[in-house]
Protein backbone atom coordinates (compact mmCIF):
# COMPACT_ATOMS: atom_id res chain seq x y z
CA UNK A 1 0.00 0.00 0.00
CA UNK A 2 1.23 3.48 -0.89
CA UNK A 3 1.46 5.79 2.11
CA UNK A 4 0.75 9.52 2.05
CA UNK A 5 4.49 10.25 2.00
CA UNK A 6 5.12 7.87 -0.88
CA UNK A 7 2.26 9.39 -2.86
CA UNK A 8 3.59 12.90 -2.14
CA UNK A 9 7.06 11.99 -3.35
CA UNK A 10 5.55 11.08 -6.71
CA UNK A 11 3.60 14.34 -6.71
CA UNK A 12 0.40 12.33 -6.50
CA UNK A 13 -2.72 14.01 -5.08
CA UNK A 14 -3.87 11.45 -2.52
CA UNK A 15 -7.58 11.79 -1.71
CA UNK A 16 -6.86 12.39 1.99
CA UNK A 17 -4.44 15.20 1.13
CA UNK A 18 -7.03 16.76 -1.20
CA UNK A 19 -9.73 16.77 1.48
CA UNK A 20 -7.31 18.14 4.05
CA UNK A 21 -6.22 20.97 1.76
CA UNK A 22 -9.86 21.94 1.23
CA UNK A 23 -10.57 21.95 4.97
CA UNK A 24 -7.37 23.86 5.76
CA UNK A 25 -7.92 26.36 2.97
CA UNK A 26 -4.36 25.97 1.72
CA UNK A 27 -2.89 24.94 -1.65
CA UNK A 28 -2.68 21.18 -2.13
CA UNK A 29 0.95 21.58 -3.21
CA UNK A 30 1.85 22.96 0.21
CA UNK A 31 0.65 19.73 1.83
CA UNK A 32 2.28 17.50 -0.77
CA UNK A 33 5.62 19.28 -0.36
CA UNK A 34 5.39 19.12 3.44
CA UNK A 35 4.58 15.41 3.43
CA UNK A 36 7.43 14.73 1.02
CA UNK A 37 10.08 16.51 3.08
CA UNK A 38 8.75 15.51 6.53
CA UNK A 39 7.86 18.98 7.77
CA UNK A 40 4.14 18.20 7.83
CA UNK A 41 1.92 15.26 8.73
CA UNK A 42 -1.71 14.31 8.12
CA UNK A 43 -2.48 11.60 10.71
CA UNK A 44 -4.89 9.26 8.98
CA UNK A 45 -5.03 5.47 9.32
CA UNK A 46 -5.66 3.97 5.89
CA UNK A 47 -8.26 1.59 7.34
CA UNK A 48 -10.76 4.33 8.24
CA UNK A 49 -12.02 7.56 6.71
CA UNK A 50 -11.78 10.59 8.97
CA UNK A 51 -14.47 13.22 8.57
CA UNK A 52 -12.17 16.06 9.56
CA UNK A 53 -8.53 15.26 8.72
CA UNK A 54 -5.97 17.87 9.72
CA UNK A 55 -2.50 18.92 8.64
CA UNK A 56 0.09 19.55 11.34
CA UNK A 57 3.37 21.29 10.60
CA UNK A 58 4.93 23.85 8.32
CA UNK A 59 2.69 26.31 6.52
CA UNK A 60 -0.60 25.59 8.31
CA UNK A 61 -2.26 26.87 11.47
CA UNK A 62 -1.21 25.62 14.90
CA UNK A 63 -3.32 22.63 15.93
CA UNK A 64 -4.41 21.42 19.36
CA UNK A 65 -5.01 18.00 20.86
CA UNK A 66 -7.32 17.03 23.73
CA UNK A 67 -6.41 14.06 25.92
CA UNK A 68 -9.31 12.00 27.20
CA UNK A 69 -9.43 8.47 28.64
CA UNK A 70 -10.45 6.55 31.71
CA UNK A 71 -8.42 5.05 34.53
CA UNK A 72 -8.86 1.83 36.46
CA UNK A 73 -10.25 3.89 39.36
CA UNK A 74 -12.83 5.70 37.23
CA UNK A 75 -13.86 3.81 34.12
CA UNK A 76 -16.90 4.86 32.09
CA UNK A 77 -17.31 4.70 28.34
CA UNK A 78 -20.16 7.20 28.52
CA UNK A 79 -17.99 9.72 30.35
CA UNK A 80 -15.26 9.41 27.72
CA UNK A 81 -17.72 9.78 24.85
CA UNK A 82 -19.03 12.94 26.48
CA UNK A 83 -15.47 14.26 26.78
CA UNK A 84 -14.95 13.44 23.10
CA UNK A 85 -18.13 15.32 22.19
CA UNK A 86 -17.11 18.36 24.21
CA UNK A 87 -13.54 18.36 22.89
CA UNK A 88 -14.69 18.27 19.28
CA UNK A 89 -17.51 20.77 19.82
CA UNK A 90 -15.12 23.31 21.30
CA UNK A 91 -12.50 22.97 18.59
CA UNK A 92 -9.98 20.21 19.31
CA UNK A 93 -8.30 19.15 16.07
CA UNK A 94 -7.36 15.70 17.36
CA UNK A 95 -8.08 13.60 20.43
CA UNK A 96 -5.97 11.05 22.28
CA UNK A 97 -7.56 8.19 24.22
CA UNK A 98 -5.27 7.51 27.18
CA UNK A 99 -7.50 4.92 28.86
CA UNK A 100 -5.64 2.57 31.19
CA UNK A 101 -8.39 0.51 32.81
CA UNK A 102 -9.41 -3.06 31.97
CA UNK A 103 -12.18 -1.90 29.59
CA UNK A 104 -9.79 0.18 27.48
CA UNK A 105 -10.44 -1.76 24.28
CA UNK A 106 -14.22 -1.40 24.24
CA UNK A 107 -13.86 2.29 25.15
CA UNK A 108 -11.36 2.83 22.33
CA UNK A 109 -13.60 1.04 19.84
CA UNK A 110 -16.53 3.28 20.74
CA UNK A 111 -14.41 6.43 20.57
CA UNK A 112 -13.06 5.40 17.17
CA UNK A 113 -16.59 4.91 15.85
CA UNK A 114 -17.66 8.30 17.18
CA UNK A 115 -14.66 10.53 16.53
CA UNK A 116 -14.79 12.78 13.44
CA UNK A 117 -11.19 13.87 14.09
CA UNK A 118 -7.88 11.95 14.10
CA UNK A 119 -7.32 9.78 17.16
CA UNK A 120 -4.09 8.92 18.96
CA UNK A 121 -3.24 6.33 21.63
CA UNK A 122 -0.34 5.01 23.72
CA UNK A 123 -0.08 1.21 23.27
CA UNK A 124 2.37 0.76 26.16
CA UNK A 125 -0.39 1.64 28.61
CA UNK A 126 -2.35 -1.40 27.57
CA UNK A 127 0.41 -4.00 27.42
CA UNK A 128 1.99 -3.06 30.74
CA UNK A 129 -1.34 -2.27 32.39
CA UNK A 130 -2.68 -5.71 31.53
CA UNK A 131 0.44 -7.39 32.82
CA UNK A 132 0.12 -5.62 36.17
CA UNK A 133 -3.58 -6.50 36.41
CA UNK A 134 -2.64 -10.13 35.75
CA UNK A 135 -0.21 -10.07 38.67
CA UNK A 136 2.87 -10.09 36.47
CA UNK A 137 5.92 -7.90 36.82
CA UNK A 138 6.57 -5.24 34.19
CA UNK A 139 9.82 -7.03 33.41
CA UNK A 140 7.93 -10.20 32.46
CA UNK A 141 6.35 -8.57 29.38
CA UNK A 142 8.09 -9.95 26.33
CA UNK A 143 9.04 -8.03 23.20
CA UNK A 144 6.46 -9.72 21.02
CA UNK A 145 3.68 -8.61 23.39
CA UNK A 146 4.80 -5.01 22.99
CA UNK A 147 4.82 -5.16 19.21
CA UNK A 148 1.53 -7.04 19.17
CA UNK A 149 -0.07 -4.21 21.14
CA UNK A 150 1.21 -1.69 18.61
CA UNK A 151 -0.26 -3.68 15.76
CA UNK A 152 -3.59 -4.08 17.60
CA UNK A 153 -3.96 -0.31 17.82
CA UNK A 154 -3.09 0.12 14.14
CA UNK A 155 -5.54 -2.60 13.14
CA UNK A 156 -8.31 -0.97 15.18
CA UNK A 157 -7.93 2.25 13.18
CA UNK A 158 -5.87 4.55 15.42
CA UNK A 159 -4.33 7.40 13.39
CA UNK A 160 -1.20 8.20 15.40
CA UNK A 161 0.67 6.40 18.16
CA UNK A 162 2.80 7.79 20.95
CA UNK A 163 5.75 5.40 21.14
CA UNK A 164 8.57 6.00 23.61
CA UNK A 165 11.40 4.96 21.30
CA UNK A 166 13.96 7.47 22.58
CA UNK A 167 14.14 6.17 26.15
CA UNK A 168 17.48 4.51 25.42
CA UNK A 169 19.94 2.86 27.78
CA UNK A 170 22.31 5.79 27.32
CA UNK A 171 19.60 8.38 28.06
CA UNK A 172 18.50 6.54 31.20
CA UNK A 173 22.13 6.27 32.30
CA UNK A 174 22.56 10.02 31.88
CA UNK A 175 19.41 10.65 33.86
CA UNK A 176 20.64 8.50 36.74
CA UNK A 177 24.16 9.94 36.80
CA UNK A 178 23.01 13.54 36.52
CA UNK A 179 20.10 13.21 38.91
CA UNK A 180 16.76 14.97 38.74
CA UNK A 181 14.43 16.65 41.15
CA UNK A 182 11.46 14.77 39.73
CA UNK A 183 12.70 11.69 37.89
CA UNK A 184 10.59 10.37 34.99
CA UNK A 185 7.05 11.77 34.84
CA UNK A 186 5.92 10.13 31.60
CA UNK A 187 3.85 7.00 32.30
CA UNK A 188 5.05 5.28 29.15
CA UNK A 189 8.61 6.45 29.66
CA UNK A 190 8.74 5.26 33.27
CA UNK A 191 7.29 1.84 32.41
CA UNK A 192 9.79 1.37 29.61
CA UNK A 193 12.66 2.47 31.86
CA UNK A 194 11.53 -0.04 34.49
CA UNK A 195 11.42 -2.82 31.88
CA UNK A 196 14.92 -1.91 30.69
CA UNK A 197 16.44 -1.66 34.16
CA UNK A 198 14.99 -4.94 35.40
CA UNK A 199 15.90 -6.83 32.23
CA UNK A 200 19.26 -5.16 31.69
CA UNK A 201 18.34 -4.63 28.05
CA UNK A 202 17.98 -1.84 25.51
CA UNK A 203 14.55 -0.39 24.77
CA UNK A 204 13.02 -2.79 22.21
CA UNK A 205 11.17 0.08 20.54
CA UNK A 206 14.58 1.62 19.81
CA UNK A 207 16.49 -1.59 19.19
CA UNK A 208 13.89 -2.95 16.76
CA UNK A 209 12.66 0.34 15.38
CA UNK A 210 12.52 -0.99 11.81
CA UNK A 211 9.94 -3.52 13.00
CA UNK A 212 7.77 -0.65 14.24
CA UNK A 213 8.20 1.15 10.94
CA UNK A 214 6.95 -1.90 9.05
CA UNK A 215 3.81 -2.12 11.19
CA UNK A 216 2.95 1.57 10.93
CA UNK A 217 3.71 1.60 7.21
CA UNK A 218 1.14 -1.13 6.60
CA UNK A 219 -1.65 1.05 8.01
CA UNK A 220 -0.11 4.46 7.19
CA UNK A 221 -0.22 5.33 10.89
CA UNK A 222 1.77 8.35 12.06
CA UNK A 223 4.53 8.09 14.65
CA UNK A 224 4.29 10.52 17.55
CA UNK A 225 7.74 9.85 18.94
CA UNK A 226 7.17 10.28 22.65
CA UNK A 227 9.23 12.36 25.04
CA UNK A 228 9.47 9.70 27.73
CA UNK A 229 12.17 11.67 29.54
CA UNK A 230 10.50 15.07 29.37
CA UNK A 231 11.05 17.37 32.35
CA UNK A 232 8.29 17.24 34.95
CA UNK A 233 9.43 20.38 36.77
CA UNK A 234 11.21 23.57 35.77
CA UNK A 235 14.48 22.54 37.41
CA UNK A 236 14.83 19.53 35.09
CA UNK A 237 14.23 21.39 31.83
CA UNK A 238 16.87 20.98 29.11
CA UNK A 239 18.95 18.47 31.07
CA UNK A 240 21.19 15.84 29.51
CA UNK A 241 18.61 13.07 29.49
CA UNK A 242 16.02 15.21 27.69
CA UNK A 243 18.51 16.32 25.04
CA UNK A 244 19.94 12.81 24.56
CA UNK A 245 16.42 11.52 23.94
CA UNK A 246 15.80 14.31 21.43
CA UNK A 247 18.97 13.40 19.54
CA UNK A 248 17.76 9.79 19.27
CA UNK A 249 14.32 10.92 18.10
CA UNK A 250 15.93 12.93 15.31
CA UNK A 251 17.77 9.83 14.11
CA UNK A 252 14.59 7.76 14.24
CA UNK A 253 12.65 10.45 12.39
CA UNK A 254 15.05 10.14 9.45
CA UNK A 255 14.73 6.35 9.38
CA UNK A 256 10.94 6.47 9.50
CA UNK A 257 10.54 9.23 6.94
CA UNK A 258 12.92 7.52 4.52
CA UNK A 259 10.69 4.44 4.82
CA UNK A 260 7.56 6.44 3.97
CA UNK A 261 6.07 6.71 7.47
CA UNK A 262 4.99 10.08 8.91
CA UNK A 263 6.55 11.38 12.13
CA UNK A 264 5.83 14.00 14.78
CA UNK A 265 8.19 14.67 17.68
CA UNK A 266 6.82 15.17 21.19
CA UNK A 267 8.37 17.73 23.50
CA UNK A 268 8.30 19.12 27.03
CA UNK A 269 6.71 19.42 29.49
CA UNK A 270 7.64 21.86 32.23
CA UNK A 271 9.88 24.63 30.84
CA UNK A 272 10.58 28.12 32.23
CA UNK A 273 9.71 30.88 29.80
CA UNK A 274 13.30 31.87 29.07
CA UNK A 275 14.11 28.33 27.87
CA UNK A 276 11.13 27.81 25.57
CA UNK A 277 12.67 29.33 22.47
CA UNK A 278 15.89 27.31 22.79
CA UNK A 279 13.85 24.13 23.21
CA UNK A 280 11.90 24.75 20.02
CA UNK A 281 14.98 25.68 18.00
CA UNK A 282 16.88 22.65 19.33
CA UNK A 283 14.08 20.28 18.34
CA UNK A 284 13.75 21.72 14.87
CA UNK A 285 17.49 21.46 14.35
CA UNK A 286 17.96 17.96 15.75
CA UNK A 287 14.77 16.49 14.28
CA UNK A 288 14.95 17.75 10.70
CA UNK A 289 12.17 20.31 11.11
CA UNK A 290 9.62 17.58 11.79
CA UNK A 291 6.34 18.78 13.34
CA UNK A 292 6.78 19.49 17.05
CA UNK A 293 4.04 18.43 19.47
CA UNK A 294 4.38 20.01 22.92
CA UNK A 295 2.58 19.37 26.21
CA UNK A 296 1.96 22.92 27.31
CA UNK A 297 4.71 23.75 28.05
CA UNK A 298 3.90 24.55 31.66
CA UNK A 299 5.86 27.62 32.80
CA UNK A 300 5.54 27.37 36.58
CA UNK A 301 5.16 24.42 38.93
CA UNK A 302 3.08 26.07 41.65
CA UNK A 303 -0.36 26.59 40.08
CA UNK A 304 -2.27 23.31 40.49
CA UNK A 305 -5.88 23.93 39.53
CA UNK A 306 -4.78 26.61 37.06
CA UNK A 307 -2.43 24.71 34.79
CA UNK A 308 -4.67 25.44 31.82
CA UNK A 309 -3.33 28.98 32.27
CA UNK A 310 0.32 28.08 32.86
CA UNK A 311 0.22 25.88 29.76
CA UNK A 312 -1.56 28.49 27.62
CA UNK A 313 1.23 30.94 28.41
CA UNK A 314 3.89 28.39 27.48
CA UNK A 315 1.94 27.07 24.51
CA UNK A 316 1.51 30.52 22.98
CA UNK A 317 5.24 31.15 23.27
CA UNK A 318 6.21 27.71 21.99
CA UNK A 319 3.94 28.01 18.96
CA UNK A 320 5.19 31.52 18.24
CA UNK A 321 8.73 30.15 18.14
CA UNK A 322 7.75 27.28 15.85
CA UNK A 323 5.90 24.48 17.67
CA UNK A 324 3.18 23.05 15.47
CA UNK A 325 0.86 21.13 17.77
CA UNK A 326 -0.23 21.94 21.34
CA UNK A 327 -1.49 19.30 23.71
CA UNK A 328 -4.01 20.97 25.96
CA UNK A 329 -3.67 20.95 29.74
CA UNK A 330 -6.76 21.10 31.94
CA UNK A 331 -7.38 22.54 35.44
CA UNK A 332 -7.26 18.92 36.69
CA UNK A 333 -3.60 18.44 35.68
CA UNK A 334 -1.51 17.02 38.55
CA UNK A 335 -4.69 16.57 40.63
CA UNK A 336 -7.21 14.10 39.20
CA UNK A 337 -8.83 12.61 36.09
CA UNK A 338 -10.35 15.45 34.04
CA UNK A 339 -14.11 15.62 33.54
CA UNK A 340 -16.02 17.09 30.59
CA UNK A 341 -15.93 20.61 32.02
CA UNK A 342 -12.15 20.38 32.43
CA UNK A 343 -11.96 19.28 28.80
CA UNK A 344 -13.93 22.33 27.68
CA UNK A 345 -11.72 24.72 29.62
CA UNK A 346 -8.56 22.97 28.43
CA UNK A 347 -9.58 23.12 24.77
CA UNK A 348 -10.51 26.80 24.91
CA UNK A 349 -7.25 27.65 26.72
CA UNK A 350 -5.16 25.83 24.12
CA UNK A 351 -7.14 27.39 21.27
CA UNK A 352 -6.40 30.85 22.66
CA UNK A 353 -2.69 30.03 22.76
CA UNK A 354 -2.68 28.58 19.24
CA UNK A 355 -4.65 31.48 17.78
CA UNK A 356 -2.45 34.09 19.45
CA UNK A 357 0.60 32.35 17.99
CA UNK A 358 -0.93 32.17 14.51
CA UNK A 359 -1.41 35.94 14.63
CA UNK A 360 2.16 36.51 15.83
CA UNK A 361 3.50 34.20 13.12
CA UNK A 362 1.68 36.16 10.43
CA UNK A 363 -0.40 33.21 9.32
CA UNK A 364 -2.60 34.46 6.44
CA UNK A 365 -6.12 35.21 7.63
CA UNK A 366 -5.35 34.50 11.29
CA UNK A 367 -6.36 37.98 12.46
CA UNK A 368 -9.49 38.23 10.30
CA UNK A 369 -11.90 37.15 13.07
CA UNK A 370 -10.25 39.58 15.49
CA UNK A 371 -10.81 42.40 13.01
CA UNK A 372 -14.46 41.37 12.63
CA UNK A 373 -14.81 41.29 16.41
CA UNK A 374 -13.53 44.87 16.65
CA UNK A 375 -16.07 45.95 14.02
CA UNK A 376 -18.89 44.15 15.85
CA UNK A 377 -17.94 45.82 19.12
CA UNK A 378 -17.87 49.20 17.44
CA UNK A 379 -21.44 48.55 16.21
CA UNK A 380 -22.57 47.15 19.60
CA UNK A 381 -23.56 44.04 17.64
CA UNK A 382 -23.70 41.50 20.44
CA UNK A 383 -24.97 38.62 18.30
CA UNK A 384 -22.00 39.01 15.98
CA UNK A 385 -19.68 39.14 18.99
CA UNK A 386 -21.10 35.89 20.35
CA UNK A 387 -20.74 34.26 16.94
CA UNK A 388 -17.08 35.24 16.71
CA UNK A 389 -16.29 34.06 20.24
CA UNK A 390 -14.34 30.85 20.83
CA UNK A 391 -16.96 29.99 23.45
CA UNK A 392 -20.24 31.69 22.42
CA UNK A 393 -22.27 30.01 25.18
CA UNK A 394 -20.09 31.40 27.96
CA UNK A 395 -19.88 34.84 26.35
CA UNK A 396 -23.64 35.11 26.05
CA UNK A 397 -24.27 33.81 29.56
CA UNK A 398 -21.77 36.18 31.19
CA UNK A 399 -23.41 39.22 29.64
CA UNK A 400 -27.02 38.13 30.00
CA UNK A 401 -26.58 37.45 33.71
CA UNK A 402 -25.67 41.09 34.25
CA UNK A 403 -27.97 43.11 31.97
CA UNK A 404 -31.21 42.69 29.99
CA UNK A 405 -30.56 41.21 26.56
CA UNK A 406 -31.91 44.35 24.83
CA UNK A 407 -29.24 46.59 26.41
CA UNK A 408 -26.62 47.79 23.95
CA UNK A 409 -23.86 48.12 26.57
CA UNK A 410 -22.33 45.85 29.18
CA UNK A 411 -22.52 46.29 32.94
CA UNK A 412 -18.84 47.25 33.27
CA UNK A 413 -19.26 50.81 31.99
CA UNK A 414 -22.99 51.18 31.39
CA UNK A 415 -23.83 54.75 30.40
CA UNK A 416 -20.11 55.63 30.70
CA UNK A 417 -19.25 53.28 27.84
CA UNK A 418 -15.98 54.47 26.29
CA UNK A 419 -17.09 53.62 22.75
CA UNK A 420 -20.28 55.63 23.16
CA UNK A 421 -18.30 58.53 24.64
CA UNK A 422 -15.85 58.43 21.74
CA UNK A 423 -18.62 58.40 19.15
CA UNK A 424 -20.38 61.27 20.93
CA UNK A 425 -17.19 63.30 21.18
CA UNK A 426 -16.22 62.84 17.54
CA UNK A 427 -19.73 63.39 16.26
CA UNK A 428 -20.01 66.61 18.32
CA UNK A 429 -16.66 67.73 16.96
CA UNK A 430 -17.72 67.07 13.36
CA UNK A 431 -20.96 68.98 13.86
CA UNK A 432 -19.08 72.01 15.23
CA UNK A 433 -16.62 71.90 12.36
Amino acid sequence: METLIEAARRGHSHETAKRTAELEGVPLKLLIDGLADGTLVIPSNSSRRIQRPVAIGRGVTVKINANIGSSADRESAEDELEKLRVAVAYGAHTVMDLSTGPEWKSILERILRSSPVPLGTVPLYQVFGQAIRDGRDVADVNVDEIFSAVEDHCRMGVDYLTLHCGVTARAVSLLKSQGRKLGIVSRGGSLMAEWMEKNGRENPLFEHFERLVEILHEYDVTFSLGDGLRPGCLADASDQAQIEELISLGELQRISHDAGVQVMIEGPGHVPMHKIEENIRMQKSLCNNAPFYVLGPIVTDIAPGYDHITSAIGGAMAAWYGADFLCYVTPAEHLRLPDAEDVRIGVISARIAAHAADIARGTPGAMDPDDRMAEARDRFDWEAQYGLSMDPITARRERDEALPSDSDVCSMCGHLCALKTTKRAFEDKREKD
